[in-house]
C-alpha cells in the first residue's frame, strides 16, 4: 500500500512595513521548511522570538488546505514585538512527496479501527 503524502516547501521572509524595525531583522533574511527541517542560509541569523510566533503556522502551511480557509490566504505575519515595524512572509516555494513509514513508527491511520472497545471514537 502507498503511504506517501505531500508538504510544500516554504520560504520564510523578513519584509518591511510603514514602521521602522527595531529587532535584528533584516529585510532579505529569510529561512526554508522542507519537511521537518528549517534550513538557514549561511551567514543569516533570525530572532528566537520571531521564530517562536512562526514555528506553530509551519506545518499547516506546509499542508493541502481547503480553498476557503484563513490559513491558506493569510501569509504574511507580523513581529511579535510590538514597536517593530518587520513581517515575514511565508511562500510556498515546491511540493515534495514524502513517506509514512520514513517519518513515524506508528501505523497509518484507518476509520475502521477508530472506535474503541467502550465504542468511543478516538481522534
Amino acid at each position: 500500500m502507498d503511504d506517501s503524502f505531500m508538504l510544500y516547501d516554504l520560504k520564510v521572509e523578513v519584509v518591511g512595513s510603514e514602521k521602522p524595525m527595531v529587532c535584528s531583522h533584516r529585510e532579505g533574511d529569510y529561512f526554508l521548511v522542507i519537511g521537518e527541517n528549517l534550513v538557514f542560509p549561511e551567514n543569516n541569523s533570525f530572532s528566537m522570538y520571531a521564530l517562536s510566533a512562526l514555528l506553530p503556522l509551519l506545518p499547516a502551511k506546509q499542508r493541502v488546505l481547503d480553498q476557503n480557509d484563513w490559513m491558506l490566504s493569510d501569509s504574511v505575519i507580523a513581529c511579535p514585538d510590538p514597536n517593530c515595524g518587520a513581517r515575514f512572509k511565508i511562500t510556498r516555494i515546491g511540493k515534495r512527496k514524502f513517506s509514512h513509514g520514513a517519518c513515524t513508527v506508528e501505523p497509518l491511520y484507518r476509520e475502521e479501527n477508530e472506535k474503541t472497545e467502550k465504542g468511543e471514537y478516538r481522534l
